[in-house]
C-alpha cells in the first residue's frame, strides 16, 4: 500500500498493517466460529458498557482520529467500536460468512478496525489518499452514494475507492 505525501504529512507515523491469505475456503457458517461468537460477545458484555466503550484507549484513539479528518465518531463509528456496540446493545455479530464473521471477531476483540478485500476483485495496488471535494462513494449494502469531502481521507485500487 502506498500513501499520498498529504497523508502522510498530516499524519506523522501513520501506518497500515497488511497482509494476504490465500488458499481460503469460505462457507456461509461454521459452527466452531458460532460458538466463538457467542463466547467471544459474553466477554465483551463483561469487560464494557455502552457508556464506558467510547472512553477505552483503543476506542478513543480511533475516535479522536476520525474527528482530525472531519468524521463524527458519534455519527460513523469505528468499526470495531460498532460491533462492540451491537453485542453491548444485546445483539450478536451479523453472520455473513466464515471470512467476513471471522474478521469482525477479531475486530471486536482487538478494538482495531479491520477489512478484507478479495485480491482477485483489486486492481492493482492499494493506495490512499484525501478525497477530493464531492467525490463520491458507493459502499456495501449502500442504496446511495456518500458526498465525501475533501479532508476524508479513502482507500483506492487503480480504478475506484474500495
Amino acid at each position: 500500500m502506498e500513501f499520498d505525501r498529504h497523508v502522510l504529512d498530516a499524519f506523522p507515523g501513520i501506518c497500515v498493517a497488511e497482509g494476504t491469505i490465500t488458499d481460503v475456503r469460505i462457507e456461509k457458517e461454521n459452527q466452531g466460529l458460532q460458538a466463538l461468537k457467542v463466547e467471544v460477545a459474553k466477554e465483551i458484555q463483561s469487560r464494557y458498557s455502552l457508556e464506558s466503550v467510547r472512553n477505552e484507549p483503543v476506542f478513543r484513539a480511533y475516535r479522536d482520529f476520525f474527528w482530525s479528518v472531519g468524521v463524527d465518531p458519534t455519527k460513523t463509528r469505528p468499526a470495531s467500536e460498532a460491533l462492540v456496540r451491537r453485542i453491548l446493545s444485546g445483539g450478536i455479530l451479523p453472520r455473513i460468512n466464515t471470512a467476513v464473521d471471522s474478521y469482525n471477531l477479531a475486530s471486536a476483540v482487538s478494538g482495531i478496525p479491520i477489512a478484507a478485500f478479495d485480491r482477485d476483485m483489486v486492481k492493482g495496488d492499494l493506495f490512499m489518499r484525501f478525497a477530493d471535494e464531492g467525490e463520491e462513494f458507493i459502499g456495501i449494502g449502500m442504496k446511495k452514494p456518500v458526498i465525501l469531502t475533501k479532508n476524508q481521507v479513502i482507500l483506492l485500487d487503480s480504478e475506484q475507492i474500495v
